[in-house]
């Protein structure tokens, strides 16, 4: 029997995502992939799959998904309550899917972002080497709907090495990130503002940046940029001052200036930021400062 997934339903969005398209970024395309790259190569690891393997990224929760085939699969990131046929399953743990079973996830308590990984992997047909739906460019495979039947790969040869790992949630209370200033930290009177105020994640967030509400930043100078490249990260400020933390789908160029980027180590943190949740930076000295 040909293993496959058939979405039931998706809640607010439902995503494939592996890690993305790097090294085009030269050509206009961005590298896309996974928001919370950390959690979708633990679900991986997980089931023994390569870590830059094709998942679901699932906001919000609300995914029901009918097993065709016997499937193992694992979920990380968000803690969405999860059940199979009615029975409770946990995260961060295998779980064995029978022919016609239904995994459905509830609305998580804390994070943002639900990744279920299935043994073998994501197979639908990838677009300039990736899976990865890229929300703002159009590329890679459409949303997910109820009724979308999605091919599973073949199983690796290695096997999965735990049952379960002790992985902490995400917060559901203020999230601190460390960033370097900008190049473009001297256009604001203060860059350091950015760090004194506490900020607000808006609802307009989505996967290509996190919007701030707060006390907006002053521009010490209204001279107007060319593009210039972006990367994950970035913390861009429009005219009206209030901070635009660019994630996943950010474009590869943009024309306001950059106050601070955040640590990449950080940016997985960023992705599972709900909208009203309080952010506030720390800024860091440069990395290669500290080399001698």
């Amino acid at each position: 029997m040909t293993r496959k997934l058939e979405v039931v339903a998706t809640g607010a969005l439902a995503l494939v995502e592996d890690l993305g398209r790097p090294g085009l970024a030269a050509t206009g395309v961005g590298r896309s992939g996974a928001a919370d790259r950390r959690s979708l190569r633990l679900a991986n690891r997980l089931v023994a799959n390569p870590e830059g393997a094709a998942g679901i990224e699932v906001v919000f929760g609300g995914l029901a998904v009918r097993a065709h085939g016997l499937l193992t699969v694992a979920l990380s990131g968000a803690p969405a309550p999860a059940d199979v046929d009615g029975t409770p399953v946990g995260h961060h743990a295998l779980i064995t899917l029978y022919p016609g079973q239904v995994l459905r996830l509830g609305v998580p308590p804390t994070g943002l972002r639900t990744y279920l990984a299935v043994r073998g992997g994501i197979a639908v047909e990838p677009v300039l080497g990736s899976r990865s739906t890229d929300v703002l460019s159009g590329l890679g495979p459409e949303k997910l709907s109820p009724g979308t039947i999605l091919p599973v790969g073949t199983e690796p040869a290695e096997l999965p090495l735990i049952d379960v790992a002790p992985v902490a949630v995400p917060p559901g209370d203020d999230v601190v990130l460390r960033a370097v200033p900008g190049p473009r930290a001297d256009f604001f009177t203060d860059v350091t503002a950015l760090a004194r105020t506490t900020w607000t994640a808006s609802s307009r967030s989505d996967r290509v940046g996190m919007r701030l509400e707060g006390e907006p930043l002053e521009r010490a100078s209204l001279e107007e940029l060319p593009s210039e490249g972006l990367v994950r990260g970035a913390v861009q400020v429009p005219p009206g001052g209030e901070p635009v933390l660019f994630l996943a789908d950010h474009p590869v160029t943009g024309g306001y200036p950059v106050a601070a980027v955040v640590l990449d180590a950080d940016v997985d943190r960023a992705a599972q930021v709900r909208p009203g949740q309080r952010v506030r930076f720390v800024l860091v000295p440069p990395p290669w400062k500290d080399t001698p």
